[in-house]
Protein backbone atom coordinates (compact mmCIF):
# COMPACT_ATOMS: atom_id res chain seq x y z
CA UNK A 1 0.00 0.00 0.00
CA UNK A 2 2.62 2.45 0.78
CA UNK A 3 4.26 1.55 -2.61
CA UNK A 4 1.31 2.72 -4.54
CA UNK A 5 0.84 6.10 -2.39
CA UNK A 6 4.15 6.38 -3.17
CA UNK A 7 3.79 5.95 -6.72
CA UNK A 8 0.93 8.05 -6.74
CA UNK A 9 2.47 11.36 -5.18
CA UNK A 10 5.48 10.97 -7.67
CA UNK A 11 2.96 10.83 -10.97
CA UNK A 12 1.65 13.65 -9.38
CA UNK A 13 4.33 15.68 -8.46
CA UNK A 14 6.02 14.79 -12.21
CA UNK A 15 2.40 15.56 -13.55
CA UNK A 16 2.74 19.26 -11.69
CA UNK A 17 5.82 19.81 -12.91
CA UNK A 18 4.82 19.24 -16.00
CA UNK A 19 2.27 21.95 -15.93
CA UNK A 20 4.55 24.28 -14.66
CA UNK A 21 6.97 23.63 -17.54
CA UNK A 22 4.02 23.81 -20.24
CA UNK A 23 2.74 27.51 -18.32
CA UNK A 24 6.43 28.94 -18.51
CA UNK A 25 7.24 27.71 -22.13
CA UNK A 26 3.63 29.07 -22.97
CA UNK A 27 5.26 32.00 -20.96
CA UNK A 28 8.48 32.53 -23.60
CA UNK A 29 6.62 31.31 -26.27
CA UNK A 30 4.09 34.35 -26.30
CA UNK A 31 7.43 36.74 -24.97
CA UNK A 32 8.89 35.44 -28.49
CA UNK A 33 5.97 35.97 -30.46
CA UNK A 34 5.41 39.73 -29.44
CA UNK A 35 9.25 40.06 -30.12
CA UNK A 36 9.18 38.68 -33.33
CA UNK A 37 5.41 40.94 -33.84
CA UNK A 38 7.07 44.28 -33.12
CA UNK A 39 10.48 43.30 -35.53
CA UNK A 40 8.23 42.25 -38.36
CA UNK A 41 6.35 45.21 -37.86
CA UNK A 42 9.01 47.73 -38.13
CA UNK A 43 11.21 45.90 -40.30
CA UNK A 44 8.26 44.98 -43.40
CA UNK A 45 6.51 48.54 -43.42
CA UNK A 46 7.95 52.13 -44.42
CA UNK A 47 6.25 53.94 -41.18
CA UNK A 48 5.16 52.20 -37.95
CA UNK A 49 3.58 53.82 -35.10
CA UNK A 50 2.78 52.25 -31.61
CA UNK A 51 0.14 53.81 -30.21
CA UNK A 52 -3.25 54.27 -28.45
CA UNK A 53 -6.02 55.79 -29.55
CA UNK A 54 -6.76 58.19 -27.30
CA UNK A 55 -3.55 59.90 -26.75
CA UNK A 56 -3.42 63.32 -28.12
CA UNK A 57 0.54 62.96 -29.24
CA UNK A 58 0.17 59.75 -30.72
CA UNK A 59 -2.98 61.63 -33.03
CA UNK A 60 -0.52 64.39 -33.65
CA UNK A 61 2.37 61.85 -34.71
CA UNK A 62 -0.63 60.48 -37.12
CA UNK A 63 -2.01 63.39 -38.46
CA UNK A 64 1.72 64.49 -39.27
CA UNK A 65 1.94 61.47 -41.70
CA UNK A 66 -1.10 62.21 -42.99
CA UNK A 67 -0.41 66.09 -44.19
CA UNK A 68 2.74 64.39 -45.88
CA UNK A 69 0.35 62.06 -47.76
CA UNK A 70 1.89 58.83 -45.72
CA UNK A 71 0.00 56.28 -44.44
CA UNK A 72 1.85 54.39 -41.27
CA UNK A 73 0.99 50.66 -40.13
CA UNK A 74 -0.46 52.01 -36.76
CA UNK A 75 -0.82 49.76 -34.19
CA UNK A 76 -3.40 50.87 -31.26
CA UNK A 77 -2.00 48.85 -28.11
CA UNK A 78 -4.97 49.58 -26.18
CA UNK A 79 -6.92 48.24 -28.31
CA UNK A 80 -5.04 44.59 -28.29
CA UNK A 81 -5.13 42.10 -26.07
CA UNK A 82 -1.65 42.10 -25.92
CA UNK A 83 -0.91 45.64 -25.76
CA UNK A 84 0.74 45.64 -22.62
CA UNK A 85 3.16 42.73 -23.55
CA UNK A 86 4.05 45.18 -26.83
CA UNK A 87 4.57 48.03 -24.91
CA UNK A 88 6.71 46.06 -22.68
CA UNK A 89 8.69 44.89 -25.75
CA UNK A 90 9.33 48.14 -26.91
CA UNK A 91 10.79 49.07 -23.02
CA UNK A 92 13.66 46.36 -23.85
CA UNK A 93 13.91 46.91 -27.94
CA UNK A 94 14.42 51.36 -27.17
CA UNK A 95 13.86 51.98 -23.67
CA UNK A 96 11.01 53.78 -23.90
CA UNK A 97 7.46 52.63 -23.12
CA UNK A 98 5.50 55.61 -23.73
CA UNK A 99 3.40 56.37 -26.97
CA UNK A 100 3.93 57.04 -29.95
CA UNK A 101 6.73 55.57 -30.58
CA UNK A 102 7.82 55.80 -34.16
CA UNK A 103 9.77 54.17 -36.88
CA UNK A 104 10.48 54.91 -40.41
CA UNK A 105 12.27 52.47 -42.42
CA UNK A 106 13.56 50.31 -39.70
CA UNK A 107 15.14 53.51 -37.98
CA UNK A 108 13.60 54.42 -34.37
CA UNK A 109 12.64 58.18 -34.62
CA UNK A 110 10.94 58.41 -31.31
CA UNK A 111 7.89 59.83 -30.13
CA UNK A 112 5.89 62.77 -30.74
CA UNK A 113 8.34 65.68 -29.86
CA UNK A 114 11.07 63.46 -31.77
CA UNK A 115 9.13 63.37 -35.15
CA UNK A 116 8.28 66.95 -35.12
CA UNK A 117 11.81 67.72 -34.80
CA UNK A 118 12.64 65.52 -37.48
CA UNK A 119 10.06 67.04 -39.78
CA UNK A 120 11.49 70.43 -38.91
CA UNK A 121 15.12 69.83 -39.20
CA UNK A 122 14.16 67.48 -42.51
CA UNK A 123 15.60 64.41 -41.34
CA UNK A 124 12.10 63.12 -41.65
CA UNK A 125 12.26 63.84 -45.55
CA UNK A 126 15.08 61.73 -45.96
CA UNK A 127 14.10 59.30 -44.04
CA UNK A 128 11.16 58.44 -46.48
CA UNK A 129 13.37 59.71 -49.26
CA UNK A 130 15.46 56.44 -48.60
CA UNK A 131 12.93 53.72 -48.94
Amino acid sequence: MFDQRSRRVTVVALLLQLLVLSDLSNSVGAANSVSAFVQNAILSNKIVIFSKSYCPYCLRSKRIFSQLKEEPFVVELDLREDGDQIQYELLEFVGRRTVPQVFVNGKHIGGSDDLGAALESGQLHKLLAAS
